[in-house]
């Protein structure tokens, strides 16, 4: 199980394809080298954020993400709030990505984490967010991209 998680984020650009875009925002974050594994949004008990850190190469790495990808001229978002259970034995991740500005991202994350709360019965303290909005230029395509990242 992760006893620690960091928050990183990226945007990236490309004229070649929405895949390189996308390559190019995890280069940004720090997590292009790694083996991503998409999972769920619960932050186990007892982890603990942590700065940004290196992983290595090809490091199996577990990830909450939130990732948009647009079209020239088209305003993109991804973002994720996070919280914990008020007696602190499990945390909640809220994603949201898509053609949002940072005002709707917002609102839409604060939404999302309030919910999820609700069906579990619980009170949340102390919701913290990250997050990225790009309006993508001409030319190219573009990707935002918001990851918390387990380290094992």
């Amino acid at each position: 199980m992760p006893r620690e998680f960091f928050l990183t984020s990226g945007r990236g650009t490309s004229p070649t394809s929405p895949m390189n875009a996308f390559d190019k925002a995890l280069m940004e974050a720090g997590i292009a080298n790694c083996n991503l594994l998409l999972v769920s949004s619960i932050i186990p008990p007892k982890c603990r954020e942590r700065r940004w850190k290196k992983l290595d190469v090809g490091t199996i790495t577990p990830v909450v993400m939130a990732k948009a990808i647009g079209g020239p001229g088209e305003t993109i978002g991804a973002g994720l709030a996070w919280a914990w259970e008020e007696g602190g034995r499990m945390g909640l991740v809220a994603e949201v990505e898509g053609h949002y500005d940072r005002r709707a991202l917002i609102s839409a994350l604060d939404a999302r984490i309030k919910e999820m709360a609700e069906t579990r019965n619980f009170k949340i303290k102390d919701v913290k967010r990250r997050f990225e909005v790009m309006k993508v230029p001409q030319g190219v395509f573009g990707c935002v991209v918001v990851a918390m990242v387990f380290v094992l």
